[in-house]
């Protein structure tokens, strides 16, 4: 298959690439520099000019490919109009700015899969798209009554729930003749050159002097390796069903206590508990996904798709050296 991927040169999009490539698909990459070209020709990928919020760009990439993987998500203001700027910051009171930001971001990302999907429409072609399983989760501080599944949608309550509101963009290309399906990712991407939330943890625990966990610290996060995610959008590709759920879930994960733990053993540093204010004040909004419950499973992933993750669990790469290198100077 002919293969256009968005997000096709950050952490997860580098090993999708190799992976299918490896398994003898074509691969197209969305390159917004002509350094991300350099680095798609490099992996064996044909670079496509554009960006995300290119919506023409996407268009003419996703119609002609055999199918699409959408890994590109930012929060970058940059990557919206000026209108939808000015609304974040002077569209109601400033405690609402976090709310307005993230319904802005999920806008962008929404007309992202508009684009695709219009392209796709009626062709049967494949659309793979990518939410978190964090958007399941209740709010910060409420303990999960069991692990999340595929088929549980997503919580107003949760602090992912921004993003996974765009999940219903998804739902309906793939009534509208679009093989169009979600995978949603552990909190926890983990693996070498990882740069999402493990690693906003340990800045922040190192800036600290000290690593918190709110309350006792009970609250899990699962994981996933990057090698595993690449395999499963692989085959959410090549296999997966109109309007089908996947769980990239490899591993149960760690609960914030032992993350906490494991930081500041590595870190030389103290590990404890802190109130939900108190790390507000140290990690502005990153603060409720620190106190959320997100356990879940990909049992009904693994069955559907024949999906076995094989990678490191999160607790063997955390204890590994590739998260504590010394921070550049």
């Amino acid at each position: 298959m002919r293969v256009f991927v968005t997000g096709a040169t950050g952490f997860i999009g580098r090993e999708v690439v190799r992976d299918l490539i490896a398994h003898g698909h074509q691969v197209v990459g969305l390159a917004r520099s002509e350094q991300s070209a350099a680095a798609l020709r490099a992996a064996g990928a044909a670079p496509h000019a554009g960006s995300v919020r290119d919506l023409d760009s996407l268009r003419r990439g996703a119609a002609e490919a055999d199918g699409v993987i959408h890994l590109a998500f930012t929060f970058s203001f940059a990557d919206m109009p000026m209108a939808r700027r000015l609304k974040v910051f002077l569209g109601g009171g400033p405690w609402g700015i976090m709310g307005r930001a993230m319904a802005a971001i999920a806008q962008t990302d929404r007309e992202a899969i508009d684009a695709l999907g219009g392209a796709l429409q009626d062709s049967g072609r494949p659309l793979v798209t990518t939410f978190g399983v964090m958007g399941l989760a209740g709010g910060p501080g409420e303990a999960a009554l069991r692990p999340a599944t595929e088929a549980d949608p997503p919580n107003p309550r949760s602090a992912g729930y921004g993003r996974a509101q765009t999940e219903s963009a998804v739902s309906g290309w793939a009534s509208r003749g679009v093989r169009a399906s979600i995978v949603r990712l552990a909190p926890s991407v983990h693996g070498a050159g990882d740069k999402g939330l493990v690693p906003i943890l340990i800045g922040a625990a190192r800036k600290r002097g000290e690593a918190v966990y709110v309350g006792e610290g009970n609250n899990t996060w699962c994981g996933v390796h990057r090698t595993d995610a690449a395999s499963l959008y692989r085959l959410a590709l090549e296999k997966g069903r109109p309007g089908g759920v996947y769980h990239g879930v490899g591993d149960a994960g760690l609960s914030m206590r032992a993350i906490a733990q494991t930081i500041g053993r590595r870190l030389q540093i103290p590990a404890g508990p802190a109130t939900l204010k108190q790390v507000r004040q140290q990690m502005s909004f990153f603060a409720p996904f620190v106190a959320t419950d997100n356990p879940a499973t990909s049992l009904l992933t693994q069955q559907e798709l024949g999906w076995r993750p094989t990678g490191p669990s999160l607790s063997d790469d955390l204890d590994g050296p590739a998260y504590f290198s010394p921070p550049p100077a």
